[in-house]
């Protein structure tokens, strides 16, 4: 990663569930308790997915734990969050969206310069058998490499 950058959260299931065909950079539109709870690592995204309406680009099922030392100015753990694109970017997204099977899935959580950044994937559901040949050949890759290691030696 390059200077600036600290991973906060990745979605790895993303990776495993869905084939990503394309991926973005977001900004997030978030409160100042939402932050403080992103820098201590409590947010839960298992199945957080975004959609596109009225020309803005809204997250859904990202849970932002509550800080416990807010109190009264406390956020919505629940609330959708508006994610930062381009117009251009979002026009983009909206028709590739309507085609079928298209979904927008976060893929990861950093921060950048200070500012909470989202990696937003457009990605497509992997059928079963498609999952199943991910994982074989994952695993003859892990096999070709520890006989690779072992001539070697």
């Amino acid at each position: 990663m390059s200077d600036g950058m600290k991973i906060i959260a990745v979605n790895r299931k993303a990776r495993h569930d869905y084939t990503v065909d394309d991926t973005y950079e977001c900004g997030i539109a978030l409160f100042g308790t939402e932050v403080k709870s992103f820098r201590d690592g409590k947010i839960s995204f298992p199945d957080a997915w975004a959609e596109v309406a009225a020309g803005e680009v809204w997250l859904r099922s990202l849970r932002i734990a509550e800080n416990p030392f807010a109190s009264l100015f406390n956020h919505d753990p629940d609330r959708k969050k508006r994610l930062l694109l381009h117009k251009e970017e979002i026009k983009r997204l909206s028709r590739k969206v309507e085609e079928k099977g298209y979904t927008l899935i976060p893929l990861s959580f950093y921060f950048k310069r200070g500012r909470v950044k989202v990696e937003l994937g457009l990605c497509k559901g992997k059928k079963t058998y498609d999952k199943r040949a991910d994982i074989r050949e994952r695993d003859v890759k892990r096999d070709i490499a520890r006989e690779f290691r072992r001539g070697l030696h």
